[in-house]
């Protein structure tokens, strides 16, 4: 499912901090994901329908409190497209359960980039988001991933194409 880039209007600022900017995308990501939750749940019954609907629940109360930070911080929230394309048909159980997973790695991406690009609270909500989305598609998949959310990382990736890790403590000093 693709996302549109985050462009800023004509009347949003040139120079948007980094933490509108993650906001903005979350919001994005947001939005495709209550988008795709609305295809997919059709397809799914009994617990996995309860969990899709739970999840769209989730994803539509996370896109309305990004819309609030983003006037929060002086930006106008990115608006929702009116479709989406989808990455792959979703004609059955089986499909939607795998565009779930698809929507959750997704959105754990758009959270991974707002925990670097914020912080206080703010990263506090961002990583919690990461946590849920992370949690959810591994429920959804039957499986987890080494590093949510960070594509770079994840297993079949070249480490030495990304870059040192930054983080304190990451070179094995203390």
């Amino acid at each position: 499912m693709s996302t549109r880039s985050v462009r800023p209007s004509e009347e949003d600022s040139d120079s948007d901090s980094p933490e509108l900017t993650a906001v903005q995308a979350a919001l994005a990501a947001e939005h495709a994901a209550v988008y795709g939750y609305g295809v997919l749940g059709g397809r799914l019954d009994g617990k996995r329908g309860a969990e899709a609907r739970a999840a769209y629940d989730g994803h539509r109360a996370r896109r309305d409190a990004l819309a609030r930070t983003a006037r929060d911080l002086g930006g106008r929230p990115v608006a929702s497209d009116a479709a989406y394309a989808l990455p792959f048909a979703v004609a059955d159980s089986p499909s939607a359960v795998r565009l779930a997973a698809v929507l959750e790695d997704r959105i754990a991406g758009a959270c991974a980039d707002l925990v670097r690009a914020t912080e206080g609270p703010r990263r506090e909500e961002a990583a919690g988001a990461l946590r849920e989305a992370a949690v959810r598609a591994a429920r959804w998949r039957g499986g987890n991933v080494a590093f949510p959310g960070l594509a770079e990382r994840a297993a079949g990736a070249d480490p030495a194409a990304t870059g040192p890790v930054e983080a304190a403590g990451a070179d094995g000093t203390r």
